[in-house]
């Protein structure tokens, strides 16, 4: 799955947090959000339709994907591309930059002991 841009993102957020919708509120909402005109809106919508995150049946508008679906993909093919697939060594490097709260850890622990009783 293709990367999205960061205007292709806003304008799949506007998508996600108003679905299903028809296409003419997508362009009216594209419009005030992002300034753009009918013909920018319905050719990023095509494009995303494409890649298979959205669908566009009978002028409504509505997902494939949801957010959460989709930035999860994102998330595992960054860290597959980058770093072989090892979740260890990415948080590695993340956390030689940023130092990890005392509730960042318990979180990352609590999806750990999650994890383990599945």
């Amino acid at each position: 799955m293709a990367k999205m841009g960061a205007l292709e993102a806003r304008f799949a957020d506007l998508i996600w947090e108003h679905e299903p919708l028809p296409s003419r509120e997508l362009v009216r909402l594209a419009a005030e959000a992002l300034s753009w005109k009918a013909t920018t809106s319905y050719t990023v919508l095509k494009r995303l339709c494409d890649r298979g995150l959205f669908q566009n049946q009978g002028g409504t508008v509505t997902s494939l994907l949801s957010r959460e679906e989709y930035y999860a993909q994102m998330s595992e093919q960054f860290v597959d591309e980058t770093f072989q697939g090892s979740l260890p060594a990415f948080l590695a490097a993340f956390s030689t930059r940023k130092k990890l709260s005392d509730g960042d850890l318990a979180q990352l622990q609590a999806i750990i002991d999650t994890m383990r009783r599945d």
